[in-house]
């Protein structure tokens, strides 16, 4: 495969798994969040909380967009990604970036996604949101 190709696979891998994320089945189920977070996930949420991978996992299903009780689930509102684009910034490691709209409430969106040399897929290595604010 060509470098370009590969670049071109490995930022619809990111975005293909950035997407699972957002899916409230996936963010109900540890067993299905789980794979997609590297075991060294850090996220600043737009709340500006630090999130780490058991945290994550552990609190996912309440959070919105997901199926618990908080806001989203199955009927719920869920999270629109727009703009969603990537690059690579090395072998292994994809940059994405993207804005989300959750019941009118935006946030510009950037995410590092790593594939370790011994691993298939990729997993999310670090998140962060930003919330845009009125009339931005």
């Amino acid at each position: 495969m060509s470098p370009i190709s590969q670049e071109t696979a490995d930022v619809n891998a990111a975005i293909d798994a950035e997407l699972q994320l957002m899916d409230p089945a996936v963010r109900a189920s540890r067993s299905l969040a789980a794979p997609l977070l590297d075991p060294e996930f850090v996220e600043v949420g737009a709340s500006g909380r630090r999130w780490t991978y058991e945290e994550m996992l552990a609190a996912l299903p309440e959070l919105d967009g997901g199926s618990g009780s908080g806001e989203g689930g199955e009927d719920g509102p869920r999270f629109e990604p727009s703009g969603m684009g990537g690059v690579v910034l090395a072998p292994g490691v994809v940059h994405l970036t993207y804005e989300t709209d959750f019941g009118g409430r935006r946030a510009r969106r950037s995410s590092l996604w790593r594939r370790r040399s011994n691993e298939t897929s990729w997993r999310m290595y670090y998140h962060q949101a930003t919330p845009v604010p009125d009339g931005g």
